[in-house]
């Protein structure tokens, strides 16, 4: 199949979260798979200065510019995958966060920038931009793709168009009349299309108007129908809830494998476990730390917002700190917090570390350094720090959410026996229950040895590599292809693919 997969970032070019990890990996797993799959992502400086070698496909007339847009096309580094970047200087030469500007505010003309994006994603989808190649389906991604399925709604033999939220709280919200000075259709400016509440509302675009839309796990497919979880579009989620589904991300095991992982102190896997303690006196020297195996080593690797629980772990400390537990928080966001978390380090000086901004390579040593690793968000699609954790023998200790949920397997007398634990879960969303995890894990890592590493070989065993999950996007992605075809005009008929939204099972009919 001939795929298009529009994304805002992309690992190894720009990441600002898992969105950028989902599509660095996701692509590689489909090629292996023998798809032809393309990326498009705005050409930022760092994209424009990692890619490699470029050449010019050609130019685009897009109406948020006066200038020419080139579309540049190389490859994703390390890979094979076709990059294709989409060279508009005046909206995306731009340093830094690609959404934020220094002062973390939301860049003014976002909207603009977007939509322009969008365009030059509808242009190659519809055969236009490059014409050597053309898409069965798009793949969009987020709110800063949510206009390319509205757009392409219009398009006589149109691809088909899968939308995937990987975090319904950001929504590319704008004022009403953005809509008209982006020159949309008028057609879309309805409560069934892109209108929210009088805002123009990019990822609603995407929502109401894809042929299909998924998540990032089965859990959070089910928590966003429910209102309390889907910030005002649980409405529109539900009336399409029968073409709503959730695939469960998986990790890039070329970057995430303790096993072969040049970024730690020494590498390890089930057989060679004594290696991991090296890794965590290596990490305790690194940070300041006093070199010990028996505290318990947390860590919190996390982008710093409120979503992410950063208060319940603050409010754990006075109690915690005061068991032989040490603690490191890698991560950067709201300045608010990150001061909160300053204040907590010269506090406890001898068991807090905490390093603001994001170190690709000291993310991995934290994983093959620490003990356990905390993720109490309040809600997660699907997160992918407790993924790599696993792998890493690094328990998981988190709030029972989304896709945490389903992918962590609670700690009880049962699932130690059947060798299926691989972490703790809490059910409320408090302090207390954060508190009694860790203290949980605490009491089972002190007293009870051969039942933590039980945990930690459970995990490091399980399979969370992206094939699986390409496997069900293609299938996915051809159930689709098919309807479309139908639609316009084909007589043959694959087999239909039924998605079951509880359980994430697909089966084929």
């Amino acid at each position: 199949m001939n795929i298009l997969y529009c994304a805002s970032e992309v690992f190894p070019l720009v990441k600002t979260g898992g969105l950028a990890d989902v599509s660095g990996s996701l692509p590689k797993a489909l090629l292996q798979l023998e798809h032809d799959i393309r990326i498009v992502m705005p050409a930022y400086p760092a994209a424009l200065q990692d890619a490699g070698e470029l050449s010019e496909v050609t130019r685009l007339e897009l109406p948020e510019t006066d200038q020419p847009v080139r579309l540049l096309r190389g490859f994703l580094p390390g890979s094979e995958v076709p990059l294709y970047l989409v060279d508009a200087p005046e909206c995306f030469n731009r340093p830094g966060n690609p959404y934020h500007q220094p002062d973390g505010s939301d860049w003014p003309d976002n909207a603009e920038r977007f939509a322009l994006f969008a365009r030059a994603c509808v242009a190659l989808a519809m055969g236009t931009a490059d014409r050597n190649w053309r898409p069965e389906l798009v793949h969009c991604h987020d709110w800063q793709t949510g206009l390319v399925p509205a757009l392409l709604s219009a398009e006589a033999h149109r691809p088909a168009t899968l939308f995937t939220i990987h975090n319904l709280a950001y929504q590319g919200l704008f004022p009403a009349r953005t809509f008209h000075s982006l020159q949309l259709p008028d057609a879309l400016w309805s409560m069934e299309r892109m209108e929210f509440h009088n805002m123009l509302s990019f990822i609603k675009g995407g929502i109401a108007m894809a042929d299909w839309v998924s998540t990032v796990s089965p859990g959070y497919a089910t928590e966003i129908l429910e209102d309390e979880n889907g910030y005002g579009l649980a409405g529109l989620l539900r009336y399409r809830s029968k073409q709503l589904s959730g695939i469960v991300n998986g990790v890039d095991n070329d970057i995430w494998n303790p096993a072969s992982d040049p970024h730690i102190a020494r590498p390890y896997d089930v057989h060679t476990l004594q290696n991991k303690l090296f890794n965590k006196f290596t990490l305790q020297r690194r940070l300041g730390l006093t070199i010990a195996s028996q505290p318990l080593l947390l860590a919190f690797v996390v982008r710093l917002a409120e979503q992410k629980g950063i208060d319940l772990v603050l409010d754990c400390m006075p109690e915690l700190f005061q068991h032989p537990v040490q603690m490191v928080i890698l991560g950067s966001g709201d300045p608010e917090l990150e001061q909160q978390l300053r204040a907590a380090e010269r506090h406890y000086p001898l068991q807090l570390v905490v390093h603001t901004g994001y170190d690709e390579t000291l993310a991995h040593q934290v994983m093959a350094g620490s003990d356990a690793l905390l993720v109490p968000s309040r809600y997660e699609p699907c997160g992918l720090s407790q993924l790599y954790a696993q792998l890493y023998g690094c328990v998981p200790i988190v709030h029972s959410t989304g896709g945490l949920a389903d992918t962590v397997t609670n700690f009880s007398q049962d699932t130690l026996n059947s060798h299926t634990a691989t972490g703790f879960t809490f059910e409320d969303e408090h302090p207390d229950a954060l508190l009694a995890s860790c203290l949980t894990a605490l009491s089972l890592f002190r007293t009870e040895r051969v039942d933590w590493w039980k945990l930690v070989i459970a995990g490091m065993h399980k399979d969370f590599s992206w094939t699986r999950s390409a496997i069900r996007y293609s299938e996915l992605y051809k159930q689709l292809i098919d309807n479309r075809e139908m639609e316009n005009g084909s007589t043959s008929r694959a087999p239909v693919l039924v998605v079951d939204n509880t359980r994430g099972q697909q089966i084929l009919h």
